[in-house]
């Protein structure tokens, strides 16, 4: 397999200062997925994405369960288009403004898909798609039926690792699959949320390297329009599993990416704790990788967790949400930069942060 020699054309974070005015931000491509967070001010997150097009009326929470909550973010403005080369920044009427204040600064993470052919063999087709199978991500739009499952033609040529669904038209959680999960057709966690891994009847079905199978009940409002984001693993770009956390008592748990990671987030899954998000724009040394919650509208924190190595992470803090002893933690990372690239570039290595 091929390897992706500069991941930031397909993912970027990136750090901006608000100037109360539109304004274009570049990022050194076009994105169809962009997550913003304000970093001192306590805000909720921001989510944008192509398949339902980019509006300041269209945001989404990550830290609610509220549907698309258009009033907000006309008030607070919020990412008004893309461009070629990044985004467009809009200005919102309101003080509490979510991403474009005068003197705060912002954080976005940024994924680019691209295709939007609706996948073969999809019997229900999703009204709008962004795909990448060079990167492993597909974003959907569909409308669920009334009862029984939605089949999602995900068109990814691999089984999937993560899957997302939010439903937009009713207050309702974020569910979250992840392929580590021992009852893979029962077992979500929620983004909102800092709940543990929990059990319903049934939420999941086929995951494979065709279908995502989604339950109407379990996961879907019936006849609910639902975003649905799906990403597979790519080798030296993307990885997500687990580890084990052991307080320190062993030195902190390493975890082996191939890749130094341009963004991590990790979830404790057997208990109640917070979604921990880090990146490599804000400040930008080991060890002062800052935490950002996806589940929390609150500020940046100055802990001291981990250090962003050349081919992985290591966890350098005994803290609950990312090292309980003995505690099982699921991980998902994309990459800064590959360990080594490939020979048609030099092979060349690269560092720690």
């Amino acid at each position: 397999m091929a390897i992706i020699d500069k991941p930031s054309n397909f993912f970027t974070p990136h750090i901006w200062s608000g100037t109360n005015s539109n304004h274009t931000e570049s990022i050194g491509m076009q994105p169809d997925f962009v997550w913003v967070k304000g970093r001192e001010v306590a805000t909720d997150h921001t989510l944008f994405d192509a398949v339902r097009g980019f509006a300041v009326s269209k945001s989404l929470a990550s830290n609610t369960n509220a549907a698309v909550d258009g009033s907000n973010t006309t008030a607070y403005g919020g990412i008004s288009g893309v461009t070629s080369d990044g985004f467009t920044v809009a200005a919102g009427s309101s003080n509490a403004d979510y991403v474009n204040t005068s003197g705060r600064t912002y954080v976005s993470w940024n994924w680019k898909a691209g295709t939007t052919s609706i996948p073969s063999g999809s019997t229900t087709n999703p009204s709008a798609v962004s795909l990448s199978t060079t990167s492993g991500i597909g974003i959907y739009k569909i409308t669920s039926p009334a009862s029984g499952s939605y089949v999602l033609k995900h068109g990814l040529g691999q089984t999937p690792k993560l899957v997302i669904v939010k439903d937009l038209e009713a207050t309702q959680k974020w569910m979250v699959w992840v392929d580590t999960f021992s009852n893979l057709t029962n077992d979500y966690l929620q983004l909102n949320d800092t709940a543990a891994k929990a059990t319903y009847s049934t939420c999941w079905g086929t995951m494979n390297t065709t279908d995502c199978t989604i339950a109407v009940g379990g996961t879907l409002d019936a006849n609910n329009d639902h975003l649905v984001y799906v990403f597979t693993e790519i080798t030296n770009y993307s990885k997500f599993g687990f580890y084990v956390g052991d307080a320190l008592n062993t030195g902190g748990p390493f975890v082996y990416t191939g890749f130094r990671p341009a963004w991590i987030m990790i979830k404790r899954t057997d208990g109640a704790d917070t979604w921990t998000m880090y990146d490599n724009k804000r400040l930008g040394y080991n060890v002062d990788n800052n935490p950002l919650f996806a589940n929390a509208n609150t500020t940046e924190s100055t802990d001291d967790d981990l250090d962003i190595l050349s081919n992985g992470f290591k966890i350098r803090r005994n803290s609950g949400r990312i090292n309980t002893d003995g505690a099982n933690m699921v991980y998902f990372a994309f990459a800064e930069n590959p360990f080594v690239t490939s020979t048609d570039n030099g092979s060349i290595p690269c560092t720690a942060r």
